[in-house]
């Protein structure tokens, strides 16, 4: 699933970085699910299953909330967007972190994720003090 283009494309590093992890997320999430897709012995499933999809629902949603940030007019209203922003990030790497703990070969490529987490978290910093 490939984000749209919008007319408002920011251009920027920081929008650029949500795409990035966006796409990392979905590859990572790919991984994950077969290893955690198989039933166990009792015939239940992994409950870690579900924190590959909330990633990935999580970082699909990053770039369009700096879209909306940077259209609205009012402080208050980037506010709004800003502060969702802030709830998807701390909501992703919360999901990592849990996924680590899973019985899976693709946590390896976790850490590199929460990197890159480090690094959108460093630019959406500095990213709010333009808006």
């Amino acid at each position: 699933m490939k984000l749209k283009k919008n007319i408002n494309y920011s251009g920027s590093t920081f929008y650029e970085k949500a795409q990035d992890i966006f796409t990392l997320s979905q590859r990572i999430s790919t991984v994950l699910v077969e290893d955690l897709a198989p039933l166990d012995a009792s015939g239940q499933e992994d409950p870690n299953i579900y924190f590959t999809g909330d990633i990935v629902q999580q970082s699909v949603s990053l770039a369009p909330e700096i879209l909306n940030a940077e259209s609205k007019p009012f402080f208050e209203e980037k506010h709004k967007h800003v502060r969702l922003l802030s709830q998807l990030t701390h909501l992703l790497d919360k999901n990592c972190e849990r996924l680590e703990n899973s019985n899976s070969n693709g946590k390896d490529f976790l850490p590199i994720l929460r990197k890159e987490l480090r690094k959108f978290k460093k630019l959406q910093r500095a990213w709010m003090l333009t808006l």
